[in-house]
């Protein structure tokens, strides 16, 4: 049985990306399979989800300004009536082929990141979507426990925590099988000024992180308060309405991306 699994909590998304995800997974997995949302309100969340309490700790979540450390909870010794490897998914990623591939590549046992492309020098885990088996990372909540501030100072993001202190290490997922968007998809610049964002062929993945999101994809707008059309785009360059670097701004525009709505549905 595939068991793919997501956390929520306060009201930064809500059940529509919930309820977006378990469609997408369950357009690309062959099932038997299950969908567990750990969450903290299942309201408004598909029937076909299961939905459990966000797993219990006794420690305080650091309030940083890098990393989601919350997904710490998902580090305990059980997670519901679980067991075995789980594959979890972020809320606000775009699956776009089979997952099939996440459940069979390596051993039950390995606990397996997607890759991270943010620093080249450095073999670095992207935990939006990873692997692992139920109870396996204990270790790492016991040392998180006792100095939840001072493990995210040291490491910043809670991926880079978990690589390098996984019992027995971490894998990664093959290239090619988790795209970045901002990264992979986003066309140079002035293309992107001519060109919508492309698909990348082999991903079955695609990943937003930052402040950029699947719906701003859809809508052809860099964050929440980007500008869609090229030319107020570059207005707000000329008018100093500006709060990035001018070449970061020239930069980040992006047109829309149709294919994102065609993943990004129920």
């Amino acid at each position: 049985m595939k068991q793919v699994i997501c956390i929520h909590w306060g009201t930064k998304y809500g059940p529509p990306y919930i309820n977006r995800l378990y469609g997408m997974v369950a357009r690309n997995i062959t099932p038997p399979f299950r969908f567990i949302c750990f969450c903290d309100d299942p309201t408004g969340i598909r029937p076909e989800v299961e939905t459990l309490p966000l797993p219990e700790i006794d420690y305080e979540i650091p309030k940083t300004r890098s990393g989601i450390w919350p997904k710490s909870r998902l580090w305990g010794a059980r997670l519901g009536d679980l067991s075995g490897p789980v594959l979890f998914l972020d809320l606000d990623l775009l699956v776009t082929g089979s997952l099939d591939p996440f459940f069979e590549f390596g051993a039950p046992d390995d606990v397996i990141l997607s890759r991270n492309p943010s620093n080249p020098l450095e073999r670095l885990g992207q935990t939006s979507v990873f692997r692992f088996p139920v109870g396996k990372l204990l270790p790492l909540q016991e040392i998180f426990k006792a100095d939840p501030l001072g493990v995210a100072e040291a490491y910043r993001y809670e991926q880079r925590f978990v690589t390098r202190n996984a019992p027995g290490g971490v894998k990664l997922f093959p290239r090619g099988w988790v795209a970045h968007f901002r990264r992979d998809c986003r066309r140079i610049t002035p293309l992107n000024y001519l060109l919508p964002p492309k698909q990348p062929k082999d991903a079955r993945i695609v990943i937003f992180p930052g402040h950029l999101t699947p719906e701003d994809a859809i809508l052809g707008r860099y964050n929440a308060n980007g500008a869609t059309s090229a030319r107020e785009h570059l207005r707000r360059l000329l008018t100093g309405r500006v709060k990035s670097r001018r070449l970061g701004h020239i930069r980040h525009f992006i047109r829309p991306a149709p294919w994102v709505a065609d993943h990004w549905r129920e």
